[in-house]
Parts: structure tokens; sequence; C-alpha cells
């Protein structure tokens, strides 16, 4: 257990150094290795190689250029517009919006950044203008950025599935159904604080008539279209993932074709964006796997499991000390660092527990939102703090965030006690 403590306790010192995490964690291995067997110099390139010679990480660039490019077609600004006339009227009024275009608008990027930056932008203007409380609407699109890596397609599933090796199909069948409930309860939350504070809902345009509302649904169409073209083609068998990818990427063009967006200047931007991403995403995903096989000659995992087990807190205790432990380390760790540092140590632990990995894979995910936005390190906080229209201190965001992270623990006690809300739709289509 000491050990274990230490690894962590390591991990927080190096990225307190403010080095690149994935730079990071392949020093903390190597660091850790000279005070165990020594092998690991002789054994970092088949580490590399084996890592990087996946074809389901291929879908991990793929999926950011996904987002990019919806992200610069024009498809969210519509997207919002048409939303907003149908959830304006609960109490919070276009705050909804928010939510419900960040849930759509992830099922088709897969980027929770994307989406908040997106969003955010699109919807900052007119909220604003209508005199919304900023902290509030900030917070909404913080928090509701974070469905971009719960609803499929998700980067993050993706990079979960290939460290456990789960399914990714299964993965993605069982974000669906938690992401719709996750977002419904942080429009609950919105619905409360409104109503607490007398707050009145507001539209764009009060006078729309139900024949102009259903209408302005033309312009969901395109999300729904790339989703379905991503999604069904996995579950009808026709791609992968990966060409799943591909294939939503040409939806994607087609998209920004019809929109009149498509220019060189456009894909330059879009492709730029995607490679410096990328190359983030994977450095991580490498470092995180030679730290990983380090942690596995030490004997750390195993050693932090049978720790756990020893405090005999039951199954169900375990898992909301893991709660516990994610929110704290979320602090200060990103979210894809907190996956990757973590899943050798805690994964052998759960499923000795008895939990399903499909269902694991979704609870880290939501454990990962709540990272995305809780201080300091949120990196969805830094991102709507930076598209801010009003200056101001970052403080006001993590306020306006605070409620929705009461949302994500609610939903996480859903998720522990009602298991099939992540399992039932797997089992159905597998």
């Amino acid at each position: 257990m000491s050990a274990s403590l230490l690894y962590f306790g390591a991990i927080l010192v190096v990225l307190g150094t403010s080095i690149y995490v994935g730079a990071a964690l392949v020093l903390l291995a190597f660091g850790a290795d000279l005070t165990s067997l020594g092998i690991l110099p002789n054994m970092a390139g088949n580490i590399l190689w084996s890592t990087m010679n996946s074809y389901i990480l291929v879908a991990i660039p793929l999926f950011v250029l996904l987002g990019e490019i919806l992200s610069l077609s024009g498809v969210a600004d519509r997207m919002y517009r048409a939303l907003a006339h149908w959830v304006g009227w609960l109490p919070g009024g276009l705050v909804h919006a928010n939510i419900a275009t960040c849930a759509l608008f992830a099922a088709a990027s897969g980027s929770s950044v994307a989406t908040a930056a997106t969003i955010g932008t699109v919807a900052q203007p007119t909220l604003l203008r209508l005199g919304y409380d900023q902290r509030l609407v900030l917070g909404s699109i913080a928090a509701g950025g974070t469905l971009g890596i719960l609803i499929p397609p998700s980067i993050n599933i993706i990079v979960y599935g290939a460290l456990t090796n789960t399914s990714i199909g299964r993965l993605f069948a069982a974000g669906i159904l938690p992401g719709i409930v996750l977002a419904m309860t942080m429009s609950l939350i919105v619905i409360a604080i409104s109503l607490i504070k007398g707050s009145k809902a507001e539209t764009l345009d009060a006078q729309m008539t139900m024949a102009q509302r259903i209408r302005s649904l033309i312009h969901v169409l395109p999300v729904l279209f790339v989703f379905t073209v991503v999604m069904g083609s996995i579950y009808l068998g026709i791609a992968t993932p990966t060409e799943a990818a591909a294939m939503g990427i040409m939806a994607a063009l087609i998209l920004a074709a019809i929109n009149g967006t498509l220019t060189i200047t456009m894909l330059h931007t879009a492709f730029e964006s995607a490679v410096k991403t990328t190359a983030m995403i994977l450095l991580v995903i490498v470092g995180a796997f030679i730290l990983n096989f380090q942690l596995s000659v030490t004997g750390i995992p195993q050693a932090f499991a049978n720790w756990i087990v020893s405090l005999d807190l039951g199954k169900y205790g375990t898992i909301w000390m893991l709660v516990v432990f994610y929110a704290i380390l979320g602090c200060f760790l990103e979210a894809v660092a907190m996956l990757v540092t973590t899943i050798a140590v805690v994964y052998p632990l759960v499923i000795k527990l008895g939990f399903d990995p499909v269902w694991f894979g979704i609870f880290i995910i939501v454990l990962m939102e709540m990272a995305l936005i809780t201080p300091p390190v949120g990196l969805n906080l830094f991102v709507v703090q930076n598209i801010r229209i009003r200056q101001g201190s970052i403080l006001d965001v993590y306020r306006g965030v605070a409620p929705f992270v009461l949302a994500m623990v609610i939903f996480l006690a859903i998720l522990i006690y009602v298991p099939e809300i992540a399992l039932w739709l797997p089992s159905l289509l597998f």
C-alpha cells in the first residue's frame, strides 16, 4: 500500500512541475525502474511499437478531425437555434438549449473540448443579450461539454477500450442511455436553480408557431445524419469503429460543402488542430503504457487491490471509495491522464469485485467528466473561460459549474445502483 501511495504522490509531484503529461509519465517510469529491475530501457521500444501498432487507436485522430470539421462548418449554430425554440419554455429558458445542443453535438464530435468550445461560442451572445445569469450560462456550457466523452462516439471510450481490451462497440452502446439520463439530470438542476431564484424563461421568439418549430428541426438533421452514419455502420456490421470514424468525416465534409463552408482554409485549420490534439492524446497513452508496464513489474496494482479488499468495505463501499478517490484526483489531473495513470491499478480490483468491465467503462468516464469541471485543473473550465464574451474571473466559471458537479454525483448514484442503465442496450444489441 505504501508503494501505491508513493506512486500517486510521485505523479502529482511530477505533474506539478508543469512537465507535459506524456513526458512526465515516461520520466516517472524510468525513475521507478532505477530502483527495481532496470529492464525498462530494453523493453521501451517493444512497448512503444506494440502500443502504437493498434488499429483501434487510428480512430482517435479520425474522431478528433470529425469534431473539428463539425465545429468549423456552421452546423452547431443552426442546431442551437432550432433546439432553443423547443426547450426555451422550461424554467431556466435557453440554458436548457446549451445542454441539449451539447448532447447532440457530442453525439457527432466525440470530443469534450470541441463541444464546449463550439457551443460556448454559439450560445453566449444570445443568452447574455437576453440577460441570463452569466455564471449559470458558463457552468452549463462547461458541464454540457463533458457529454462529449460519454455520448458515443467518444475518444475517451476508445482509450478505455484500448487500455482494458474491452469491446468498443459495447462501450459505445453503453454510453447512449447514460448520456441522455445525465443530460436530463443537468436540466433538472437548471430547473431547480431557476425555480429557487425565481428567474423567468426566455425564448428567441415566443411567437413561433408549432409548425415553425417543427420546420426548424431540419437544422438538427445534419448532426443526426453524422451520428447515424457512424453508429449505424458499426451496429449493422458495415464498419469497425475506426472505419466508421472515416465514414463520419466524409459525412461531415458533405455537410460542410452543402453549407458552403468547405474551403481550403477551413480544412487547413481543422487538420492543424486535429494533429495537435491527437499528438497530445497519443503521447499520454504511450507514456501510460510504459508506466503501466513498470507498475506491473513492481506489483503495485496487486498491492493496491489487496489493500482495498483488506478494508472490507464491501462491493458498494469500495466503489464509493473510488468515487471519492477520483473526485480528489480529478482536481489535479486532466481526464485522459487520470484514466491512463490509474487504470492498471484500479481495473483489476473492480473486476475482482464482480463489476462488469463495460459498466465500469461508463462509470469511470463519468468520473472523468467530473475531472473536466473540477478546479483547479478542469480542462473545460479553462476552455469556457477563454471563450468568454464578458471578461471576468475564472471563479465565475467555478461557481457556475458547482451545481452540475452535484448532478454528476446524483447520476453516479443512479448508475451504481441501477447498472442496467449502462448494460441494457449492449445486451440488446449484442
